[in-house]
């Protein structure tokens, strides 16, 4: 039991806000564009990014593509820091966490991944 909450824990604290960010985004909540704009991205990317974070939000709770879906949301991540870093918007510190999330997750469900090169 110890062992299957040391997987779900992470997966869901990663999971939930990818999966809300995901749906804000693709609903065109203005708030959650403002960055993108702010860095002079085209409109369809906030969309873009919004998938990506739904779909990747909705593949960390599949044990097989758990360690696929956090490795492709750290790309991602690292843009968000980007963005608060350079554009001193407050706090890239739950991006950060994120990351460190993602990077646990892949170390614990990378072996029983359906596919992973390590």
């Amino acid at each position: 039991m110890k062992a299957k909450l040391k997987i779900w824990v992470p997966t869901f604290l990663l999971a939930l806000p990818l999966i809300l960010a995901g749906v804000a985004k693709l609903s065109g909540v203005p708030a959650m564009h403002q960055s993108f704009s702010m860095m002079g991205l085209p409109e369809w990317f906030g969309y873009f990014i919004g998938a990506m974070e739904l779909l990747a939000g909705i593949g960390l709770l599949v044990p097989k593509w758990s360690a696929l879906a956090a490795t492709g949301m750290i790309p991602i991540l690292a843009g968000a820091i980007y963005f608060h870093l350079v554009y001193a918007v407050p706090t890239a510190i739950p991006a950060f966490v994120f990351i460190l999330l993602a990077l646990v997750i892949i170390m614990l469900r990378r072996k029983e991944a359906i596919w992973y090169p390590v």
